[in-house]
């Protein structure tokens, strides 16, 4: 006797069939694109490019924002959102406590120092002298950190460049740029090779990484000296004063007044023998202009998107980021500086639609981190809860000089503080007989009394959970890695910063976990996606699992984010 299949037994086999026989009107599968092009704009919080979009032009932001897939409400999870973090987190879509990078420093205790989060002393870089910053007066105690090497080693995930190296067997061309090494590096990954800009040298360098010489074209591109053509010039507005949100407020007490740079337009650049002048190339939009004019020719010289193999190329433009370290995100500059990176991103889109095409291209933006507002600026509007907390002075403070009598110890207990962990000194705590576990409880119950510190959580909590399950804990338990992160997270409430960032003495500094550092655009363009805005809540986790799924390549090997379905379909 027979029995009737149900219907979806039915559907399944006609699915079947289908699928064994392409003839029978099923589609066919769409060519991946030529060329993965990301984009991190370095600081680029979520609300950017919308509050200073009367500056735009068609081709930039508006380009991406009107004819891509804009998530509105993309946030990371992680505690430290520092620029290294935030860059490999895009590349390998994933978090510290997985891919490693815990902050810009740390304090490895095998070396006895810090380290810089990408350095390499195996692989030199290829220029000599092109790593030391000449125009920052670097602390003594640290000369002996700086190591002459870069390379991708200390990344502990693949990234997505990785696993596109190796589905198309290393045929896919993939490169990262960037003014910051680690802007460049973490987006390249273990399989691509990175470019960046040596202050020092006023070119784009390498290291013996990538390359046991430079490339011809790039000897050729640095023989040029592009930056010989900021000399004697300045960093002016480029629309009338009229037309900006902050077009009254050039100038603050409480921005920096960088050498020679000033806190009005115009910035002046200064000489090109000026210690001080590569410098501030960086500090304006002149930094993402030289990224750009390296970037096409890369494109060229390297012919990417010619065949049918996907190739990837990461720009990281890291202006946005200085320009709010020295003038906050409020401010005239800022504002002038988004409306200079929207002319300069639509000078790459259209660059890359005469030589590849928008609809061979698979476009993608994101940012490592947001920024904060200035300490001064929230005074201007009433806002009085908002000032720089000094870290140097933690452990000459009454109450740690008094825990140190209590434990007996006459020696700093503080190793150092390199955010955003507090290292103490466990050879004097061993030497003393004392408990490691019980030392850091003590301190960090201490630490958190302190006005402008809203958490401290030791380490021993992080290693055994033993944290309430809140929004902030999962964040700090997301970037603890027990080899690299210290003794003890500090969280400083919000609106409280440490002014210092690279050497240099700034108005603001992002690092916290709070929503004003988590809060980054994620937009989708070019290769015949349509146009879409999108609210629900997603993570920049999802961009690398995203691309993965798109170019049919499997996810980066620590990844925790989902593609996402208005990109690859459901």
């Amino acid at each position: 006797m027979s029995r009737q299949r149900s219907l979806p037994f039915k559907t399944g086999i006609l699915a079947l069939t289908l699928w064994l026989a392409p003839g029978l009107n099923a589609a066919e599968p769409a060519a991946p694109p030529r060329l993965v092009l990301q984009i991190t704009v370095d600081a680029l919080r979520g609300d950017l490019p919308g509050r200073y979009a009367h500056l735009f032009g068609d081709g930039g932001f508006r380009y991406l924002m009107g004819q891509g897939v804009h998530y509105t409400n993309a946030h990371y999870q992680h505690a430290n959102t520092e620029t290294i973090v935030g860059h490999v987190s895009l590349a390998t879509g994933s978090v510290p406590a997985a891919h490693g990078m815990v902050g810009n420093i740390w304090f490895d205790r095998e070396k006895g120092r810090r380290v810089y989060n990408i350095e390499d002393p195996d692989h030199h870089l290829l220029t000599a002298g092109a790593d030391v910053d000449r125009s920052i007066e670097i602390d003594p105690t640290q000369k002996a950190a700086q190591v002459d090497g870069r390379s991708p080693a200390t990344i502990l995930s693949s990234t997505f460049s990785d696993e596109l190296a190796v589905h198309y067997g290393g045929r896919s061309k993939i490169f990262g740029i960037s003014i910051k090494d680690r802007g460049a590096v973490s987006l390249a990954g273990h399989a691509g090779k990175a470019f960046w800009f040596s202050k020092a040298t006023g070119e784009f360098v390498t290291s013996s990484y990538y390359y046991d010489a430079y490339p011809e074209w790039v000897t050729a591109w640095n023989a040029g000296k592009p930056v010989q053509a900021y000399a004697g010039r300045s960093w002016e507005l480029m629309q009338d004063a009229s037309r900006y949100l902050f077009g009254d407020s050039d100038e603050r007490e409480y921005e920096i007044d960088f050498p020679g740079f000033g806190r009005s337009f115009p910035h002046a650049y200064g000489a090109a023998d000026d210690k001080y002048f590569t410098t501030r190339l960086t500090l304006s939009p002149a930094g993402d202009e030289l990224t750009l004019k390296f970037a096409k020719a890369l494109l060229d010289n390297e012919q990417l998107g010619q065949d049918e193999v996907p190739d990837y190329l990461a720009v990281s433009f890291s202006s946005t980021d200085y320009v709010g370290h020295l003038f906050g995100a409020s401010s005239l500059e800022s504002e002038d500086n988004l409306a200079r990176l929207d002319r300069t991103l639509a000078e790459l889109f259209a660059y890359v639609d005469d030589t590849v095409g928008l609809d061979n291209t698979l476009i993608v933006l994101s940012a490592d981190h947001g920024q904060p507002e200035v300490p001064g600026r929230l005074h201007e509007l009433g806002i009085e809860h908002a000032d720089y907390f000094d870290t140097d002075a933690l452990d000459s403070t009454p109450a740690i000089a008094a825990l140190k009598q209590q434990f007996g110890i006459g020696e700093e207990l503080i190793e150092g503080y390199f955010h955003p962990y507090l290292y103490l000194n466990r050879d004097l705590i061993r030497d003393k007989g004392l408990d490691q576990a019980a030392v850091e409880r003590v301190v960090a119950a201490e630490l958190v009394k302190f006005d402008g510190i809203a958490a401290a959580v030791s380490s021993i909590a992080l290693r055994t959970a033993s944290l309430p399950d809140t929004l902030l804990m999962r964040a700090i338990l997301r970037n603890f890695h027990p080899k690299r992160s210290g003794d003890i997270y500090l969280v400083f409430e919000p609106n409280i910063f440490i002014n210092d960032f690279d050497g240099l003495t700034v108005a603001s500094t992002h690092g916290s976990p709070w929503r004003y550092d988590t809060y980054v655009p994620v937009i989708f363009a070019g290769a015949g996606l349509q146009a879409k805005t999108v609210s629900r809540p997603v993570t920049p986790y999802d961009v690398a699992p995203t691309l993965a799924n798109y170019l049919g390549v499997k996810p980066p090997s620590g990844a925790i984010g989902n593609p996402l379905a208005e990109v690859v379909g459901d």
